[in-house]
């Protein structure tokens, strides 16, 4: 589960890919097979997928212990081919980033 506290010092990997609203579940599915994958490796967290309502996006957002974990499995990831297929659904548009604010309750 995700968990977005300012304290833990999580990396968190954003990536919004624009898509053709044919291709968005395909993209999903495609995800999630590597949101699993990528749960086996060190370092993983979490990792959850969503959807815009107009179908033209897919936003992944995964999280990692350290940033070493983080580049561990998007290397991983690479390797076994995953971001190579992904790419034939949507373009990505990835980041890092770590929680600087969270408000509410």
């Amino acid at each position: 589960m995700a968990v977005i506290q300012v304290e833990q010092k999580f990396i968190t990997q954003i990536n919004v890919f624009t898509v053709e609203p044919a291709n968005q579940q395909s993209l999903i599915d495609r995800l999630q097979e590597a949101a699993e994958f990528a749960s086996r490796i060190p370092g993983w967290v979490s990792a959850s997928i969503h959807r815009s309502l107009d179908g033209t996006r897919v936003v992944n957002y995964a999280q990692s212990k350290d940033i070493e974990s983080a580049q561990r499995i998007i290397d991983a990831l690479r390797k076994a081919g995953f971001l190579d297929r992904n790419a034939q659904f949507g373009e990505a548009h990835p980041g890092l980033y770590e929680v600087a604010v969270t408000l509410g309750s």
